[in-house]
């Protein structure tokens, strides 16, 4: 499978991105092609890669990247997760595929991962480019964050914009942590739930770490998160056909609840596919659960991007 290394250009600074394409891609034919979201704080070569991979396999362009501000990408200040920008990004990388000799720029779809799903739908809702939405236990990462503050949305946005202030006073921007370094960090904490355990597993050990992902946010990332809506107005704008692919195991990253969400607002749902005793985190790289979804994802892209 031929893999590119290449730079997106957006505005003063480019994005870091690989481009797979499938072994027999002929730049003189007409082919489909997939942007691919990651989760928060994730970067193209982990989940991004495993799903990227699977979709040329299967005779489908893919194209991953890293997110502005994030991994290898450009842009400052770095680790800023800002859910806006991160559509940019998708629309910049559709700009990117646009270009690419072989890749028919109408016929180009998104694949959106954890809080990437969320991403990539907010983004299709308004380019229209995008003609087909997939969602692998997509999130709402605003919703996520509302219901993790635990006097209320208002109250931790009264708390971001003290440390904020004190940010600009101190001329210092501060940074807090994804998740617990370690299991033992974790533990410490008193946290134990096996959602986190395995967000830890995967991303803070040799399975699934990226020199170039930090498990670092900038701290006034979490007033963008908190304000964002990830699923607003798709009743009315989100068009395109839909695919919602979720764990069986709900757990408590309300990915399968926001799935369903998601699945009962848009206006053109096709296919909603459980993959039964999957948990969130294990639809990362366990193969046996990525190939279930990548069958049904590579039938749904097949059908709505066809020539």
């Amino acid at each position: 499978m031929p893999l590119q290394r290449i730079s997106i250009s957006r505005g003063p600074f480019d994005l870091a991105a690989d481009l797979y394409l499938p072994d027999d891609f002929d730049a003189s034919r007409s082919h489909a092609a997939i942007v691919l979201a990651t989760p928060g704080s994730s970067v193209k070569d982990q989940i991004g890669a495993n799903y990227a991979a699977r979709l040329a396999n299967n005779g489908l362009v893919a194209l991953v990247f890293d997110p502005a501000y994030q991994g290898q990408s450009g842009g400052e200040p770095r680790d800023l997760e800002d859910p806006y920008r991160r559509g940019e990004d998708i629309s910049y990388a559709v700009d990117a595929l646009t270009l690419v000799p072989g890749v028919d720029p109408y016929r180009i779809g998104v694949l959106g991962i954890c809080a990437g799903g969320g991403y990539a739908v907010h983004t299709a809702r308004t380019d229209h480019r995008i003609k087909a939405v997939g969602t692998v236990v997509g999130a709402d990462l605003g919703a996520a964050f509302r219901s993790f503050a635990p006097n209320g949305s208002a109250a931790a946005l009264d708390e971001l914009a003290e440390a904020r202030t004190r940010e600009v006073l101190d001329g210092q921007m501060n940074r807090v942590n994804w998740l617990p370094d370690t299991l033992e960090d974790a533990e410490s904490a008193g946290v134990t739930d096996i959602d986190t355990t395995q967000a830890i597993t995967y991303y803070r050990t040799p399975r699934g770490h990226s020199p170039h992902s930090t498990n670092r946010r900038l701290t006034r990332s979490e007033s963008l998160i908190l304000g964002y809506d990830a699923f607003a107005h798709v009743a009315e704008l989100l068009t395109q056909p839909l695919a919602v692919i979720l764990a069986g195991r709900k757990g408590n990253t309300g990915s399968y609840e926001a799935g369903l969400r998601l699945w009962e607002m848009a206006p053109n749902p096709v296919d909603l596919y459980v993959v039964e005793g999957a948990g969130h985190y294990e639809m990362y790289d366990v193969p046996e659960h990525i190939d279930r979804a990548i069958t049904r994802l590579v039938h749904f892209y097949r059908a709505h991007l066809a020539a």
